[in-house]
């Protein structure tokens, strides 16, 4: 991945606003399927130069694909991978894990009743979630079920998106080095499913890193970066609200090596890690704290790291790295404009995020990135463009601070 020591490169979480008319087709992809694959170039081409107008340096293909059907970010690997299917739970079974906002329902049951848990700040309310004053949807009823081997049959879908973003980076005059492909990390990918196949949890989940590995090896060959899409990392700790922090540490040595061994042979320089406290728009008053977790983080065999750094709840967490030594060669892309927020946040406040992470790490080490994707989150795609041209002035900035 580029680094510089004259000024800060910037990049984002990956989501991003989409055509107007190409979105009403991915919104029902089974009917478009034919116009979807013929326009997707066309679509990716408008993404990547509105990205490069913005003065972004790091860009990608908005994750267009991963939006059929109106799906969330996870949705897309169904049709690329064997093994998984749903099930109606069986009677007296429970969830393998609590809901995605566990800790926070039990100190807020009122909100989450309410249905004001998914309107919240900024970003449109999705369909087939509670609406403000309904009761919260039934998580429980259903589960993901692994039933047989776990396969990736993606390719020819893996092999359009590579396709598409490095024509509309040459059309650009970029380099493939400056683009990346986002991919759902095995965390991501197959933790929340119950393993009804595989010898044991170890066995399965392993199984699962060893197809996902088939995505990123196809994008890392194309010579793009890969994204690894693992907000799981942080989230889990929600999933399993008993546990305390040293349970939750023990879990995250699993959870590198499962994600370590999906990266293994790909070329380390091309690998960018992202992990997040969940996109919902909910108090996260018991996030796990980044101090708890950022030395677990800098073992995964990625160059670069991402993660939210602008929210009110992690805004202040940049000092971990004054007790975290970042390995050498590495870099960290810290969120320094978000999605919990219509509000476009200042270049000058841009700047002083970077710096702040600069004096402790070293400027060549750290790149400017958002929260989280913010295409779908934040309420127009008029504001998502705001955001990353005050990034890219932020960037200017603080390059200039920090050179004196």
């Amino acid at each position: 991945m580029k680094r510089s020591t004259d000024y800060f490169l910037s990049s984002h979480g990956g989501n991003l606003p989409r055509p107007a008319d190409f979105d009403a087709k991915l919104a029902k992809y089974d009917d478009h399927k034919t116009e979807i694959a013929a326009e997707l170039p066309g679509a990716v081409q408008w993404v990547v130069d509105k990205q490069i107008e913005c003065g972004v340096d790091i860009v990608n293909d908005g994750e267009y694909v991963k939006a059929a059907n109106g799906g969330a970010y996870t949705s897309y690997i169904a049709a690329r991978t064997t093994g998984f299917d749903r099930r109606e739970r069986p009677a007296g079974s429970t969830p393998k894990r609590a809901f995605v906002a566990e800790r926070d329902k039990r100190d807020f049951p009122g909100f989450y009743e309410s249905g004001l848990w998914f309107a919240g700040s900024g970003g449109p309310i999705r369909p087939g979630f509670a609406q403000p004053g309904g009761a919260m949807p039934d998580f429980g009823r259903y589960e993901a079920v692994c039933t047989g081997p776990v396969t990736y049959v993606g390719q020819a879908d893996a092999a359009k998106d590579i396709a598409a973003l490095k024509k509309a980076l040459t059309h650009a005059g970029k380099t493939d080095a400056d683009g990346f492909i986002a991919a759902l990390g095995p965390l991501s990918t197959g933790a929340g499913t119950t393993n009804l196949h595989y010898k044991d949890e170890r066995d399965y989940m392993f199984a699962v890193a060893d197809a996902m590995r088939e995505e990123y090896k196809a994008i890392t060959d194309a010579g793009l970066n890969v994204q690894i899409d693992e907000p799981e990392f942080a989230t889990s700790w929600m999933f399993y609200p008993d546990w305390s922090v040293e349970q939750y540490r023990t879990y995250l040595d699993f959870c590198v090596e499962i994600i370590n061994h999906a990266l293994r042979g790909l070329p380390e320089e091309q690998i960018r890690f992202h992990m997040c406290w969940g996109s919902g728009h909910r108090p996260h008053t018991n996030d796990i704290e980044f101090g708890h977790i950022a030395d677990k983080l800098v073992q995964i065999n990625a160059q670069a790291y991402s993660f939210e750094a602008s929210n009110p709840r992690h805004a202040h967490e940049y000092h971990v790295f004054e007790d975290v030594k970042l390995p050498d060669g590495k870099i960290i892309v810290p969120g320094v404009v978000g999605h919990y927020t219509d509000l476009v946040e200042h270049p000058e406040l841009v700047a002083e995020r970077l710096v702040n992470f600069a004096k402790l790490v070293g400027m060549e080490n750290v790149h400017a990135g958002t929260d989280c994707g913010i295409g779908s989150r934040v309420g127009h795609e008029e504001i998502v463009w705001a955001k990353l041209k005050a990034m890219s002035e932020g960037c200017r900035i603080a390059g200039k601070r920090m050179k004196g």
